[in-house]
């Protein structure tokens, strides 16, 4: 390990925050058979740390600690409920700087970044703390006159949650704080590459008072955990973030115990950038929207589709910013993009810009791994990409923006929704019934509008088509992990 990851670690170690034992019953626990899994460093390929590498006997324990401690936490009042969130809260905030590094180190974005996660992560914690004290149930008009129909929301009861590793702060965080606020118990699965993140996140949860067994962390073997989850009876509820291959598999998974599912899939966002749009207004949003943590997020512009009449003009508006970012270690000064997690990544990307190049497409800036090895990538543009390019179809997860000329509205319209795909688009125009029509007639479950960042703790956040079920965040995510129980209580005349 350098100097220069060991100091960073022992800074970590010192806040008491660096755990690398799973969570049971609100005991840190190693895997019952001593096997550990390593987490890499993907900015240098250091090795970090060992955790415990868990499967299906430590997942069963955690979902029975959940279950026994789901009578007491259910039990107690929203307002306790909403006060020990709101502590949590207020630790993630006072210890964002080491929860940044702590995401740098194994995750790679720039440190800026990575304490923007936090803070951002926590405006969940914050915002359902406050929704804690608005689970409303009704009084329904009854049919008969000595009747009263009343209406009831419950907590759904022990949720399984399936974490990845692009925010691994923020995707616990907004599943976390819906759940407890409803008065669920979670078993959190985080991902084998950036569990360190979540195990403090969870240290920080019962110095907040959150009690034992109320949020257990099981990390190791992925198919193991997930099979323990998915056919346990005490859990009623999945809620997963990461590929629509595999949520296409928990939710057929999920079928045999007839859970509730919520799913946050894959995306392949459209980013229309019209004749009539502010350049640079389009340029910082599409900038904002294809780059932020290199690339790797759901909601990444995967497409940018550009009208012929500001094609030109744009591409070299936008090749003259690419060249202009600084790639690197995320703890080094000015860094704007970090490392790909990892070398299965990097030839992901790779492949996808080869395909398109020997279909015709041709390389405006990058179009190659990066000078400083390992895995990171240079940030690329690609023009004369056709929507039928494999570059297009899929979802990146990378610095590279493939860029598509349109002439028409129709035509945009038509290319944003050919993909069977739904989770976030984006339109820069300066026409305001035209930023309405194409809004309405994108078939996405978020549309940003001259903006291109749009996740908030305050909106709902989810997709339409194989892009997933549910909705995270605002006051629509509490719904998820409530059951609606409907009480007729006779003989009132």
């Amino acid at each position: 390990m350098s100097m220069e990851t060991e100091n960073v670690v022992a800074r970590l170690k010192s806040s008491g925050l660096f755990q690398t034992k799973g969570l049971i019953g609100g005991k840190w626990i190693d895997a019952y058979d001593g096997k550990t899994v390593e987490v890499y460093n993907p900015a240098n390929g250091e090795v970090i740390a060992s955790v415990a590498c868990m499967g299906e006997r430590e997942t069963k324990d955690a979902i029975s600690s959940a279950y026994d401690a789901f009578s007491h936490w259910s039990k107690l009042t929203a307002a306790d409920r909403s006060s020990r969130l709101y502590k949590w809260y207020n630790l993630l905030i006072e210890q964002k700087e080491v929860l940044g590094q702590l995401i740098t180190l194994e995750q790679g974005k720039p440190l800026k970044e990575a304490i923007g996660e936090v803070v951002y992560g926590a405006s969940y914690i914050e915002y359902f703390a406050e929704e804690a004290k608005r689970v409303y149930g009704d009084i329904l008009p009854s049919p008969m006159p000595d009747r009263r129909l009343f209406v009831l929301k419950q907590p759904v009861g022990v949720v399984g949650a399936i974490t990845p590793w692009n925010f691994p702060l923020a995707m616990i965080t907004r599943k976390a704080g819906p759940a407890l606020a409803c008065g669920c118990t979670l078993v959190i699965k985080p991902s084998e590459l950036t569990p360190l993140t979540a195990l403090a996140a969870a240290e920080l949860a019962l110095q907040a008072g959150i009690p034992p067994g109320v949020l257990n962390v099981v990390m190791g073997d992925a198919p193991k955990i997930g099979k323990a989850l998915l056919e346990s009876p005490q859990v009623r509820k999945l809620t997963f973030t990461g590929s629509t291959a595999v949520g296409k598999k928990l939710m057929a998974g999920a079928a045999e115990t007839v859970k509730k599912v919520s799913l946050e899939l894959g995306g392949n966002a459209p980013c229309i950038v019209f004749d009539d749009a502010d350049l640079e207004v389009a340029l910082e949003g599409s900038l904002a929207t294809k780059l932020r943590n290199s690339g790797q997020t759901c909601i990444c512009t995967n497409r940018l589709l550009v009208q012929e009449g500001i094609y030109d003009k744009f591409i070299n508006a936008y090749s003259n910013a690419v060249q202009s970012l600084k790639v690197g270690n995320g703890f080094s000064e000015g860094v704007d993009q970090g490392p790909l997690i990892n070398e299965a990544a990097v030839q992901k990307v790779d492949s996808l810009v080869q395909d398109a190049i020997s279909q015709g497409a041709k390389v405006v800036v990058g179009g190659k791994r990066h000078s400083l090895g390992l895995t990171f990538y240079e940030p690329t543009i690609i023009s004369d990409v056709k929507n039928e390019m494999l570059i297009a179809r899929q979802e990146i997860f990378g610095p590279v923006a493939p860029v598509i000329r349109f002439k028409t509205e129709e035509e945009a319209i038509q290319i944003a929704n050919d993909t069977d795909a739904g989770l976030a688009a984006y339109l820069f125009t300066n026409n305001i019934q035209r930023s309405w029509r194409v809004s309405e007639a994108l078939e996405y479950g978020i549309v940003g509008v001259n903006e291109g960042l749009h996740a908030y703790e305050v909106a709902p956040f989810g997709g339409f088509k194989q892009s997933g079920l549910g909705r995270e965040g605002s006051k629509y995510g509490l719904d998820d992990f409530l059951e609606i129980k409907c009480i007729c209580m006779g003989n009132m005349g």
